[in-house]
């Protein structure tokens, strides 16, 4: 969706409004924190049952096309606001 990936929410009231995984409070950036540590996605994964890896694949392809983005905007020198 425009707004960021279908598969995230927010809600005041699950881990003071962090984005977490749709359905679940498992917040993105601890997926994204294993993976930086060296975690593969099947071990998050199984580490988190409630999340799908649909879930975790569409969220990555977010902020893969969201860094292409940017370059292409970068590249035609158009500020990024």
């Amino acid at each position: 969706s425009f707004w960021g990936p279908v598969e995230i929410e927010r809600n005041d009231e699950v881990h003071n409004g962090d984005a977490v995984f749709r359905g679940t409070s498992v917040p993105v950036a601890t997926m994204i924190e294993s993976l930086e540590a060296g975690v593969s996605l099947d071990d998050f994964l199984d580490n988190f049952p409630t999340v799908k890896r649909e879930q975790a694949i569409e969220i990555l392809e977010f902020f893969k096309n969201s860094l292409e983005l940017l370059k292409r905007r970068e590249e035609s020198n158009v500020p990024v606001t």
